[in-house]
C-alpha cells in the first residue's frame, strides 16, 4: 500500500523568510504567498507577464504529467495481460515526477527531463495512448484550445477526470480529459502569447533562447516541457534577482502599498504644517499651557503618518494582523515568521512615534508664551 504524497501547501514551521520557489510552489502563506506576489508583480514591478509565463510553463508540465498518468491507466486497462514497456516507463516517471521548478543543469535526470524524454519517445513510437487506446470510443478529439490556467485555481491538469461519491478516482480507461493535441496546443499557446515578436504579452528573452524554442516547436514539432527549460530558468533567475528582494522588503518588513504610503505622506505633512502653525500662534498669543495641549492631536497624527510612510509599515494594522494587498484592501497575516517579524518592527516604529511626538509636544507646550 503506497502512501499518498502530501500536496504542496504552507509550511507551518519555517524560522526564516521563504524563497522564491517556495512562493511559486504555493508553500507559503499571506502576506508572502503567490497571491500577494502576483499583485506585487502586477502593480509595483509592472512585469506580471514574466510571472504568468513561469506559471503557464509549470501548468504545461502538469498537463504533461496528467497525460502520462492517463496513458499509464489506458495501458493497464487496455492490455492487462501484456508486459508493456510504455506502461512500465510511465509508471517510473509518475513515481519520480514532482512539481515543476527551476531545472539544474548539473542534474541529468530531473523529472522534467525524464517526462520530456518519454513524451518524445511516445510521439515517435506507435503505442497505446488516450486517443487510440482499445477502450476509447471517440474516433477523434476536438482540438479546442483550453482556457488559460489561473494561478489562483488548483492545478486542473492534476485533477482526476472521474471521481466516485467518496472522492476516489475511478479507474475507467475510456474517459480522458487530456489528449496529445491539448499538450501541443498548450505549448503553442505559450509560444504565441509570450515569445514570438509582437505577441500579445511578449517578454524579453535572449534571442538565442527564443530561436531555439521556436525551432523546437515549429520545426521539430516538440511539445515536451524540456523545450521551455532554458527560458523558464532565465525568467526565474530574473524574478529572483530583480523582483523578489523588493517583494520581501514590502511584505515581510512592511504592510502598506505605495498609494497608501503617498496618502500617509500627504496627511502627515498637512498635519505637521497645521500643528506648527497652531503651536506658534498659541505661543505668540500667550495662550495658557492647558490650551496648548491640543497640539498633541495634530502632532500625533503627523508623526504617525510620516513614520508609517518612512518605514512602509502601519503599526496599528500589524497589531490587527492585517497587511494591505491593494489600496484600501487588506489581507490577514498568516505566515508565522513574517507575523513575528512585523510585530517586532511595529513595536519599534511605535516607540519612534511616541518619542518624536512626546518631544514635539513637550517643546511647544512647555515653552513660555510671549504676546507680540
Amino acid at each position: 500500500m503506497t502512501t499518498p504524497s502530501s500536496s504542496p501547501g504552507p509550511e507551518v514551521h519555517r524560522d526564516r523568510l521563504p524563497t522564491l520557489y517556495e512562493v511559486l510552489s504555493r508553500r507559503t502563506s499571506a502576506p508572502v504567498d503567490l497571491f500577494f506576489f502576483y499583485i506585487y508583480m502586477r502593480d509595483q514591478q509592472r512585469s506580471v507577464d514574466y510571472l504568468d509565463f513561469w506559471l503557464d510553463v509549470s501548468q504545461h508540465m502538469a498537463l504533461c504529467r496528467h497525460y502520462v498518468r492517463e496513458l499509464r491507466r489506458t495501458n493497464l486497462f487496455g492490455t492487462p495481460e501484456l508486459e508493456k514497456a510504455g506502461s512500465k516507463r510511465s509508471s517510473t516517471i509518475l513515481d519520480n515526477v514532482t512539481e515543476a521548478g527551476p531545472s539544474n543543469e548539473k542534474d541529468k535526470t530531473t523529472p522534467e527531463q525524464r517526462l520530456s524524454a518519454f513524451l518524445r519517445e511516445n510521439d515517435t513510437i506507435p503505442r497505446h495512448s488516450p486517443q487510440n487506446s482499445v477502450g476509447t470510443t471517440d474516433s477523434a478529439r476536438s482540438n479546442t484550445e483550453p482556457p488559460r490556467p489561473s494561478f489562483m485555481a488548483g492545478s486542473t491538469a492534476d485533477s482526476s477526470p472521474m471521481q466516485d461519491s467518496s472522492g476516489n478516482q475511478q479507474s475507467t480507461p475510456d474517459q480522458h480529459t487530456v489528449t496529445r493535441n491539448d499538450i501541443r496546443a498548450s505549448a503553442e499557446k505559450i509560444l504565441y502569447t509570450y515569445l514570438l515578436p509582437g505577441s500579445e504579452r511578449e517578454i524579453i528573452l535572449p534571442q538565442s533562447i527564443l530561436d531555439r524554442i521556436t525551432h523546437d516547436i515549429e520545426v521539430e514539432n516538440r511539445d515536451d516541457p524540456e523545450v521551455f527549460d532554458t527560458a523558464k530558468d532565465y525568467v526565474f533567475q530574473a524574478m529572483e534577482r530583480d523582483a523578489f528582494p523588493g517583494f520581501l522588503r514590502c511584505k515581510a518588513f512592511g504592510n502598506i502599498v505605495p498609494p497608501s504610503m503617498m496618502v500617509r505622506l500627504i496627511i502627515g505633512l498637512l498635519a505637521m504644517f497645521g500643528g506648527f502653525w497652531a503651536a506658534f500662534t498659541l505661543i505668540f498669543l500667550n495662550h495658557s499651557r492647558s490650551n496648548r495641549c491640543w497640539l498633541i492631536l495634530p502632532f500625533t497624527i503627523g508623526v504617525y503618518a510620516l513614520a508609517s510612510h518612512q518605514y512602509m509599515l502601519d503599526p496599528l494594522l500589524v497589531f490587527a494582523g492585517r497587511s494591505e494587498t491593494t489600496f484600501g484592501s487588506f489581507g490577514k497575516i498568516r505566515e508565522p515568521f513574517v507575523k513575528k517579524l512585523l510585530f517586532k518592527r511595529a513595536v519599534m516604529v511605535l516607540l519612534v512615534i511616541i518619542l518624536a511626538d512626546a518631544a514635539l509636544c513637550a517643546l511647544f507646550i512647555l515653552v513660555p508664551g510671549k504676546r507680540l
